[in-house]
């Protein structure tokens, strides 16, 4: 792992630009949604011959565009900083509605939607450590060369397989951890799923599916009530105030 703090603003520039017009987008979204909540200020809710127009619209389009002028520009200047700015902001905007999207009903303000901030926080952090140089399949320059592509190559398919495997059992958050940091990864995959998740659904008796509740019963009763503290401070809180976690979106590995 090689972190090269110069090329943040050389090489990675338009990476760059797109983790911070991500960041600052998502947070000018969250406070705007609050203040209409809150009925202060000069925001509204944009609403078009009786529909509501979600921003997940504009970040759809945002995206698209961004994605055409990379391709038209082949990572020419200035083009390419253009479309990583645009990317970044259509895809903070898309993000932040996640779980609107994947419900296909409004639960923004849900104890559901926070899924979306989830998925915000793992994709800020995933950037993030792009942006400082952090490359799972890059070999460091110490490394055996000789030894390097052979265990690369069997390294690989397992922490693929491995990630899968979280993300069947709803770990989300260690399948992100794991794609940097692979043994995190291979504990995920190893222990019991979420028990509200489709691989515990689908393949636990009735006695594992209650052995996986109790021990996510016990970590929720532990960890949990912090990160729904964290995420009612980024998102605020939400309608109907159950403070209990059992979905799928709140793992252990």
């Amino acid at each position: 792992m090689h972190i090269d703090m110069a090329d943040v603003t050389g090489a990675r520039l338009p990476l760059f630009l797109l983790f911070l017009s991500f960041v600052v987008t998502f947070l000018l979204t969250r406070l705007i949604t609050r203040l209409i909540r809150a009925g202060r200020g000069p925001f509204k809710d944009n609403v078009r011959g009786g529909v509501h127009i979600h921003h997940a619209v504009p970040g759809i389009i945002a995206t698209v565009g961004g994605a055409f002028v990379s391709v038209a520009v082949d990572g020419a200047s200035p083009g390419a900083e253009i479309s990583a700015v645009l990317i970044g902001i259509g895809t903070s905007l898309v993000l932040d509605e996640f779980a609107l999207i994947l419900h296909l009903e409004d639960v923004y303000w849900t104890r559901e939607g926070q899924l979306s901030v989830q998925v915000v926080s793992l994709t800020i952090a995933a950037l993030g450590l792009s942006v400082l140089g952090i490359n799972p399949l890059q070999q460091d320059d110490d490394d055996t060369v000789s030894l390097g592509p052979v265990v690369l190559s069997v390294n690989l398919p397992i922490t693929v397989v491995a990630l899968l495997l979280c993300v069947a059992k709803g770990k989300y958050s260690t399948a992100a951890i794991g794609a940097f940091i692979a043994p995190v990864a291979w504990v995920g995959a190893i222990r019991l799923a979420r028990p509200r998740s489709r691989w515990a659904r689908k393949r636990y008796s009735p006695e594992k599916l209650a052995s996986a509740s109790e021990r996510a019963k016990k970590f929720d009763a532990r960890y949990g009530s912090w990160g729904l503290d964290v995420e009612d401070l980024v998102a605020g809180r939400p309608t109907g105030t159950d403070r209990a976690v059992t979905g799928p979106d709140q793992d252990t590995a």
